[in-house]
């Protein structure tokens, strides 16, 4: 029997034509867990660190900021552009999970912001980053939680509101790519391919973009068709847009700022 797998379309496949916009509006969003994440792999000066599923390059960028030797890698020909103008310094590669072009045991550090779920199996993932790390070396890898904060719930309940239809679940997260979704599921994953002292906890952040941005990149997306099932023709877009304002409310700051409760996963380990 074949395979259908890998019939299934890739994140960055349905994202390739709207780089640009990603980094503005979705990518934002998730620059709130480098800190941690390279903090969590103790990437410092020197380290040698591959980062997965680089997108625009934010990790990329703030690992060699510290210092480490930096190699970033995304399937995506239009990030990894986006990525070499984000970090310079970072040699980046158009290369795929989970097969990966780099020999054994080369890096201190593979780390992978919200790439799990969105690139193949998630076991196999893993177990390629712990393939390419040094023995001693170390895996850290974030995924959004099953139980998401009030922030990340807002383009949901708008458009709920508007009628509008869901894009399917598993058109974003594959229900054959395994992610837990949860602390205790991320440990038992890491731990499963043999990394070490492996631990997960979550992450909380406020995603913060000025309102007038913020909605301005949402109608920009739902013209894409990526965020609903169907794509949103103009009245539905207007209409969803005045919603997600009316519901984002609570979350405006008097400078006009939103600040968005988001909360994710990181989980690490070693070879």
């Amino acid at each position: 029997m074949a395979d259908t797998r890998q019939q299934e379309p890739r994140a960055a496949d349905l994202w390739e034509e709207h780089a640009a916009l990603y980094v503005r509006t979705l990518g934002a969003a998730c620059a709130g867990t480098v800190r941690p994440l390279l903090d969590a792999v103790q990437v410092g000066p020197g380290t040698r660190v591959l980062d997965v599923g680089t997108g625009p390059g934010t990790v990329a960028a703030a690992a060699t900021d510290r210092g480490a030797a930096v190699t970033a890698v995304d399937s995506s020909a239009a990030m990894a552009e986006l990525a070499r103008a984000a970090a310079p310094r970072a040699r980046t590669l158009v290369a795929a999970l989970p097969r990966l072009p780099f020999r054994d045991a080369c890096f201190d550090a593979a780390v992978g912001n919200f790439v799990l779920g969105h690139a193949g199996p998630t076991r196999a993932v893993v177990a390629e980053l712990r393939r390419v790390v040094r023995p001693g070396g170390r895996v850290g890898l974030t995924g959004w939680a099953d139980v998401p904060a009030a922030g990340q719930t807002l383009l949901g309940r708008a458009l709920r509101a508007a009628g509008a239809p869901f894009v399917p679940t598993d058109r974003l997260r594959p229900p054959w790519s395994g992610y837990p979704g949860d602390t205790a599921g991320m440990a038992r994953l890491l731990s499963s391919t043999g990394l070490r002292q492996a631990v997960c906890r979550t992450v909380a952040w406020d995603h913060r973009v000025g309102a007038g941005a913020w909605s301005e990149g949402l109608e920009r997306l739902l013209g894409t068709g990526l965020l609903t099932a169907a794509a949103a023709d103009p009245a539905a877009v207007t209409r969803i847009v005045r919603h997600a304002a009316v519901l984002s409310t609570p979350f405006l700051s008097p400078d006009g700022e939103l600040r968005l409760p988001h909360v994710a996963l990181l989980a690490h380990g070693w070879r």
